[in-house]
């Protein structure tokens, strides 16, 4: 029960790192940008990466391994749909993570880089999918879309 407990904490500490890092990126994000600020956006989502990966990796080992029957998820179709809004959101998050690889070093840290406005709306569109994954997360701890 103890292991139980620690995994889930971790898993909903996770989460909320990562929602963090996501917001702290969108708060940074400006139309223009130095080399410097966007080394520490990439650092910033150095951080939203660890987070998820350790999310997906507590997540899986909760749903296979400590807690609930994996019945209990693999027959909840919210469960399916907390899922999915993780991987669509994995996938958005691809294209401002090459941004800031691609633009982090240079020969001048105070040289300007123009940020691409669907950068700003990606990240704006992550966060908003990532305010129903918790609302996923209550509503299937109540036994909400368990169809078995």
């Amino acid at each position: 029960m103890v292991q139980e407990i620690l995994f889930r904490y971790l898993h909903f500490i996770s989460l909320f790192i990562m929602i963090s890092a996501v917001v702290s990126e969108h708060l940074l994000l400006k139309k223009q940008l130095t080399r410097r600020e966007i080394l520490r956006l990439s650092i910033i989502d150095a951080v939203y990466g660890v987070s998820a990966l350790v999310v997906v990796g507590v997540g899986l080992t909760l749903w296979f391994g400590v807690g609930k029957p994996a019945e209990f998820y693999s027959k909840n179709w919210i469960f399916h749909l907390k899922v999915g809004l993780f991987i669509v959101v994995a996938i958005l998050s691809i294209y401002p993570t090459i941004f800031f690889l691609r633009h982090r070093k240079g020969s001048d840290m105070n040289e300007l880089v123009d940020v691409p406005a669907r950068l700003v709306w990606l990240l704006r569109l992550e966060l908003l999918l990532l305010l129903f994954i918790p609302l996923c997360a209550t509503l299937m701890a109540k036994g909400v879309g368990y169809f078995g």
